[in-house]
């Protein structure tokens, strides 16, 4: 028999304004002093402002981190963690996407764990001994889901490679989920995420790793992705739909962080290692493309899926109502503003082969539901660039 094994979170808070409870958190964990790690965007705009009121409120000191980049790299994570040290705080505080928590996830691990101080050796499943600094992790955007994940990605600048990182010790002790905090997110960064999601949520529907518990979580997130996304794109303060896909991004997350991913995540990391393109919009222009290599071996879970979209596929054979579900994710991707085509996001042709390369050694493809070679990968990146 198999064994599956899920990890989350100790403890999450969901819903507007639920950014409250920290010092109340902050008290019962008898920490004392927080080092944020955010972007210069988010302090910019004010988001992380509605965070540190609330300390300074509760008189808990801090220091802020702001250097974060929108693909994080070795070497700022090396700055983090040296400002960390610097800062004699004893737990930090993740405020932004994915990028902020995946650097504020390195920072804590190498800080327990010095060992791993050069950062690349934490590539893979790395074999730390202690867990990372307490991490409260806040999320500003609506689909990564970092904040409940035993992953975290970062850029090795001088390989020009992502690192896919994979370590229970890393997940954040308090997750945060409050929609308020994601407001202020233009339409371009609700579809990209959202589309992030719904990735994160088909991928770890079909992934040799999905059981009944991932199914689960997996196939609620798409129902309610499928039914929030136009909204929140639409009208970035219609706080239900920012609430349903703050709360559907978590679900796919508590899926996909135990069981992987596959090939769309594969292929995306490439293109943000060679062309900084947001992690976002890679996943989600190459979603439809391989959604439609994966259907003969997963037939029977795409009529799941187009059913949790919204399909009426009552009469359809399985084969039609699998096409439907794809279609509907291509008809999803378009209606938000999704590029189509990788020639519209500055990728060069010449480089497909070595993008190709660069997946099939991603440490999510071997999760694909269907086997792919390096060839497999090729066409694929023609398809999507033509």
């Amino acid at each position: 028999m198999n064994t599956n094994r899920i990890v989350l979170n100790e403890t999450s808070y969901f819903g507007p304004g639920s950014r409250n409870v920290i010092p109340e958190e902050v008290k019962r964990r008898n920490l004392k002093k927080a080092f944020i790690v955010t972007d210069n965007d988010l302090v910019k705009f004010g988001v992380v402002k509605q965070v540190t009121d609330i300390l300074e409120q509760a008189a808990i000191p801090y220091t802020t981190f702001a250097e974060v980049k929108q693909n994080p790299t070795v070497t700022n994570v090396k700055a983090g963690v040296k400002a960390y040290a610097a800062s004699a705080a004893d737990f930090i505080i993740a405020i932004g996407g994915g990028s902020p928590t995946d650097t504020a996830k390195a920072i804590g691990i190498i800080t327990n764990n010095p060992e791993f101080s050069n950062v690349v050796s934490l590539e893979g499943v790395a074999n730390t001994k202690n867990k990372s600094v307490p991490i409260i992790a806040l999320p500003t955007t609506a689909g990564t889901a970092a904040e409940v994940t035993i992953n975290y990605v970062i850029t090795d600048e001088e390989n020009v490679k992502k690192m896919v990182c994979v370590d229970p010790n890393d997940i954040p002790v308090l997750a945060i989920v409050d929609a308020e905090l994601m407001s202020s997110m233009p339409k371009s960064l609700t579809a990209a995420t959202g589309m992030d999601a719904l990735t994160h949520a088909i991928e770890g529907y079909i992934t040799k790793g999905s059981w009944e518990m991932s199914d689960m979580f997996e196939l609620k997130a798409i129902e309610m992705i499928a039914r929030h996304l136009p909204a929140a794109v639409a009208n970035g303060h219609d706080l239900e739909a920012r609430n349903g896909m703050a709360v559907a991004q978590y679900i796919a997350g508590m899926g996909f962080s135990n069981v992987g991913l596959g090939a769309v995540h594969g292929m995306a990391h490439p293109l943000g290692a060679f062309y900084n393109i947001p992690h976002g919009v890679a996943n989600a222009l190459l979603l439809p493309y391989v959604m439609e290599y994966n259907m003969p071996s997963s037939i029977q879970k795409y009529k799941k899926i187009a059913q949790a979209m919204g399909c009426d596929i009552q009469g359809m054979n399985d084969e039609a109502a699998a096409v439907a579900a794809v279609e509907s994710v291509k008809q999803l991707s378009l209606k938000i503003g999704i590029p189509q085509k990788l020639s519209e996001i500055g990728v060069k042709e010449e480089d497909l082969e070595q993008l190709a390369q660069s997946a099939y050694a991603d440490v999510c493809t071997p999760g694909n539901p269907r086997d792919v070679t390096v060839e497999d990968l090729l066409a694929l990146y023609r398809k999507a660039y033509i």
